[in-house]
């Protein structure tokens, strides 16, 4: 039986492209709890989302979420051309810390830690 969407998480995700910078960012911090038990909603917004700002807050929570379904987003993403979105992508493999996202970052040469 497939999950019935929260509203709210939609209301969130509405709430981050809004043009008041304290709701879009208390939009971010409300949906940061969030992040793992809804981390395929996350990357499918990503996906789709266009303004540039809110794809690099996605990215963000994808990465907080820790979750190895997101590790081919973020995989693509720390190989981007758009600098802000390879840095998501790079911090979120350094969270993730799995196997296979430590070797990815080793074999691009991308640091595996904050510290690198």
């Amino acid at each position: 039986m497939a999950r019935q969407r929260d509203p709210s998480f939609q209301v969130l995700l509405t709430e981050m492209r809004s043009r008041d910078a304290l709701k879009a960012e208390g939009a971010f911090h409300a949906l940061l709890p969030l992040a793992n038990e809804r981390i395929e909603e996350l990357i499918k917004a990503f996906e789709i989302e266009k303004l540039q700002g809110v794809r690099c807050w996605l990215l963000e929570l994808i990465g907080e979420a820790r979750a190895e379904q997101a590790f081919d987003v973020l995989r693509k993403n720390a190989l981007s051309e758009d600098e802000a979105l390879r840095g998501w992508g790079i911090s979120g493999l350094q969270k993730l810390g799995t196997p296979p996202a430590r070797a990815f970052l080793w074999e691009h040469g991308l640091p595996r830690d904050g510290s690198d």
